[in-house]
């Protein structure tokens, strides 16, 4: 899934729950393994770990109900599958554009050398934290390929591919760690992981916004760095320009599934899960962002001018497909997220101070309920009626 955002959920009111690393020194780098638990085997000694916060703004990892899934794509039960249109999309799938684009060089290795000081921490917990969005969807389309197979052998197909995208994604931002002389352990990654499950209506509304902020995110960088190459201070993101296309497939996939599934698009059920989920992806986005403003200031980018132009391109994208959108483009929309950005600073501060739980607890009470406020008072603004006109109930005229 994209860089932003593998799928968030907006559950920031809940307690962060705090996590080990556990590094490994070898003998040619650090592996980096991210778990829920701390404890040695016995007889060993316990590796060296540094407590940091698991985030309700890291990237998670999801599954879903699959035998909901294996009903929805039965083409026996199911007679809005447009069967030409996915095995159109399979086609473009296997063409694999970007088989042979994922090729390093020595210019990263010597970029990485470079870069030192509070920049390399910080490029550092990006690939992390990419590398680690990026395997949460290969682990998902995964097993939405080997359960749908019987079901559905093209849309099984396609997922399959997807998971081929995502896991070249999540190997190369792993090449990038070892560059700085680490490596995500995704092995143990994928069974130390709790799971998040998401019923299959909120799986599509979810990755098709992670996948199509990320194509946004992606493409935006590359052209700001191509405009100004002064701010190339990793090869890495040469690579976005064809990278973020595979983000974009996979969104165009997602539309065509949830065109398929009209009951997830055509009443006003629809447009109430619509607008929660745009929500949850630009504000999860925004909060993420404004505590790493020294990665985008690094690159160039001023990051809540960043974050509005993705957030503003991204709505527009979405409102072909989702029956209602924000109304992001109203000078109120950011000043909201500004707020937000504010209270959750404050949180922050207070849950990484001295004091003891309960008066952190305390000093977090009147924040929380600000913070919910503003979150609930942008759900509330008026939204933008859209949707495809694929799906309308009368026949489209278009105007010129």
């Amino acid at each position: 899934m994209a860089a932003a955002a593998a799928i968030t959920e907006l559950t920031l009111l809940k307690p962060n729950a705090n996590f080990p690393k556990l590094y490994r020194t070898t003998s040619r780098f650090t592996s980096v393994r991210m778990s829920a638990s701390s404890a040695a085997k016995p007889g060993k000694k316990a590796p060296k770990t540094t407590k940091i916060n698991e985030s309700l703004l890291t990237p998670r990892f999801y599954t879903t109900d699959f035998d909901e899934m294996e009903q929805l794509f039965n083409t026996e039960m199911n007679k809005n599958l447009n069967e030409e249109e996915f095995a159109a999309l399979l086609n473009e799938f296997k063409t694999d554009y970007n088989q042979k684009h994922f090729v390093r060089n020595p210019e990263f290795k010597e970029a990485a050398d470079k870069i030192q000081g509070p920049m390399r921490q910080i490029f550092v917990e990006f690939l992390e934290r990419s590398c680690t969005a990026e395997f949460s969807g290969f682990l998902l389309y995964k097993e939405l390929g080997r359960r749908l197979k019987k079901t559905n052998p093209v849309v099984a197909e396609i997922f399959s591919l997807m998971s081929r995208d995502e896991a070249r994604h999540a190997g190369f931002l792993n090449k990038g760690l070892s560059d700085f002389n680490l490596a995500l352990d995704l092995g143990f990654l994928t069974k130390a992981r709790k799971y998040t499950f998401f019923k299959p209506k909120f799986i599509f509304y979810a990755t098709y916004l992670s996948e199509k902020i990320g194509y946004w995110r992606y493409i935006t960088i590359y052209r700001h760095l191509k405009a100004n190459p002064e701010y190339q201070l990793y090869p890495i993101f040469k690579y976005f320009e064809n990278w973020c296309q595979d983000e974009n497939r996979h969104g165009d996939f997602f539309s065509a599934l949830m065109k398929a599934q009209p009951q997830f698009l055509n009443d006003w059920k629809a447009k109430l899960w619509s607008r929660f989920f745009c929500l949850s992806v630009y504000v999860t986005m925004y909060l993420n962002d404004c505590q790493r403003t020294s990665f985008y200031e690094g690159i160039g980018l001023n990051t809540k001018e960043f974050d509005m132009h993705v957030i503003i391109e991204t709505n527009r994208t979405t409102a072909r497909v989702f029956p209602a959108v924000l109304d992001v483009e109203n000078p109120e929309f950011k000043r909201k997220l500004d707020r937000m950005v504010e209270i959750y600073t404050k949180l922050n501060a207070i849950g990484s101070s001295d004091d003891a739980a309960v008066v952190k607890n305390l000093k977090k009470v009147p924040l929380v309920a600000m913070l919910a406020s503003e979150i609930i008072a942008a759900y509330l603004m008026p939204p933008v009626e859209s949707g495809s006109v694929d799906l309308a109930d009368f026949e489209p005229r278009l105007v010129y």
